[in-house]
């Protein structure tokens, strides 16, 4: 399946392939406060339709995640890391996909906080 997510104002957005079969709510600093439910994929499933210095990045501690926000609206539409077993992946925050439902996926709850 092909979604389509952005920001909110547009000037960050993408395409992605897969099948989201679960979404994961995270209780770390960051994510907590962010509110997304995320859900994660293969980083060659995720396309830019806008230019990539379009979006700003944070990172913290480990500085092993790039959290890519807009900084015109201020949405966090995905996230880019690299998993311990060297597999670059995308979380894609799904309350920005376009036409998603999000009653159709369990939520599975992550206890980041304790990491």
């Amino acid at each position: 399946m092909k979604y389509k997510g952005s920001c909110h104002c547009g000037r960050v957005a993408y395409e992605v392939e897969g099948t989201v079969d679960t979404a994961l709510s995270c209780n770390c600093s960051i994510c907590r406060r962010k509110g997304s439910l995320l859900w994660f994929t293969a980083r060659e499933n995720l396309r830019l339709t806008t230019p990539e210095e379009n979006a700003s990045t944070y990172e913290f501690n480990k500085h092993l995640v790039k959290h890519r926000f807009c900084p015109t609206c201020g949405i966090h539409p995905y996230s880019e890391g690299i998993l311990p077993d060297v597999k670059a992946v995308a979380a894609i925050n799904l309350r920005c996909l376009e036409d998603f439902d999000l009653d159709s996926v369990p939520v599975k709850h992550f206890n980041g906080r304790h990491l």
